[in-house]
């Protein structure tokens, strides 16, 4: 039992017969388990108090395509906003489970959506709508030669998380999401964070060096580069708009960084051991967003029609399709085989994992894992270096069902805890 159980959660063996229940794009998405809702803001206009179903509310799935239902907002706190506060968004966004390389011309990523975030959420491009208008030298709405950079013109409105709403209401991030999962495990691959509309998973910034799954793990550099000139051509001056302030200021490079044009690499990740083309979210050596941000002004793939533009993501569900159920990711019943060591509270309070172990003379190796096996906490202890009661904080993480592996001199166990 405990052998099947380990196998369940860190390799995502989903009970049941159909091939594509095995696909990380069926199996990767944060599902709403227990009507949890989102956007609790006071300070808004109108204000909210949660009354949106937050995260993806289903996913199914047939033999091509999985359909992930959403209304497109985080069940962690986000806002306040002074205008554009998110509303229900009543979204059904299909995704091939087939994704093919575009071998004609690329397909630009436009306004508006371009991807969806594992917990729903909207993913935008770069670019924020506005552009230079060279004939009254103002900033207009639309697109132009001259682009403005949503993550510089559009900073200020930005929260903590770096999202916000547009004028439609739909809450979005244009770069990467940090309140989605442990920016700061710099050591380990970066989780599946999203997917874009042509089917191929985006994940965070760390990745192993080479594309055949070898090497240190380290971050994915964006290959494109900021200009160095001092003025423009037929363009808004830099002693007004400083470069980077439109995204044609930047330049792709082959072989500059890490990554392609597109903003990803074809190579081998922990969800895809035979390889796949992965976008990365870019970000500088503070953490600080990098241009592209998310996937690059192109897709790498075929983008189906249906997902994108203002009436995007209107599908509906075939009756033929099967619903995803995320708790045959494991096995129902988690037993305790180790009494050594007791969770307590359970659920836990204050987004803090706390347990107490009666022998502290190993080392001592704790994950906390989400339903599709992926590892949102990794924590390392050294014999003796810890004591009777131990305490691990975990701020980021979203109300609902976890696992804990705990490690110990070879023997592992795993326990169920509750977030509140």
């Amino acid at each position: 039992m405990k052998t099947n159980l380990l196998a369940f959660l860190l390799f995502g063996i989903i009970a049941g017969s159909a091939i594509g229940q095995t696909s990380p794009t069926i199996t990767s998405w944060v599902i709403n388990t227990n009507g949890a809702t989102g956007f609790n803001c006071s300070g808004c206009s109108p204000a909210a108090y949660g009354t949106i179903l937050a995260n993806v509310e289903s996913v199914y799935y047939s033999s091509s395509d999985a359909y992930i239902t959403t209304d497109c907002v985080p069940v962690y706190n986000i806002g306040p906003y002074a205008g554009n506060a998110p509303t229900e968004q009543n979204k059904v966004y299909k995704m091939t489970l087939n994704p093919a390389q575009n071998t004609g011309t690329a397909t630009s990523t436009d306004f508006g959506a371009i991807g969806v975030w594992s917990n729903g959420v909207t993913i935008y491009n770069a670019r924020d709508g506005f552009y230079w208008n060279n004939g009254t030298s103002t900033l207009d709405h639309g697109s132009g030669t001259w682009n403005r950079n949503a993550y510089v013109g559009e900073y200020q409105t930005f929260d903590g998380c770096l999202g916000h709403g547009d004028p439609s209401g739909m809450y979005h991030h244009h770069v990467n999401p940090v309140c989605l999962y442990d920016t700061s495990a710099t050591s380990q691959h970066s989780p599946i964070i999203g997917y874009a509309f042509d089917g191929y998973p985006i994940y965070g910034a760390f990745a192993y060096t080479n594309t055949d799954g070898s090497g240190a793990i380290k971050r994915m550099r964006s290959s494109y580069k900021l200009t160095t000139a001092t003025t423009r051509t037929s363009g808004p001056a830099m002693s007004v708009y400083s470069a980077g302030y439109f995204i044609e200021d930047y330049t792709y490079t082959a072989s500059y960084g890490d990554l392609d044009e597109h903003n990803g690499r074809y190579c081998i990740t922990p969800e895809y051991p035979n390889g796949t083309y992965a976008y990365f979210v870019t970000t500088d050596n503070s953490g600080t967003p990098e241009y592209p941000y998310t996937v690059g002004t192109s897709y790498y793939g075929v983008v189906a029609t249906g997902n994108t533009g203002p009436s995007g993501g209107a599908f509906t569900v075939p009756n033929t399709a099967t619903q995803y159920d995320p708790t045959n990711n494991v096995v129902q019943e988690v037993k305790n085989v180790n009494s050594k060591i007791t969770l307590y509270p359970n659920p836990a309070e204050d987004n803090i994992l706390q347990f107490q172990i009666t022998d502290n003379t190993q080392e001592m190796n704790v994950k906390i894992m989400d339903y599709q096996g992926r590892t949102l906490v990794n924590r390392e202890f050294a014999a003796g270096s810890y004591g009777s009661t131990v305490k691990i904080p975990a701020p980021y993480l979203n109300t609902g069902i976890y696992f804990v592996l705990f490690e110990i001199n070879g023997t592992k166990e795993i326990q169920k805890v509750v977030f509140e």
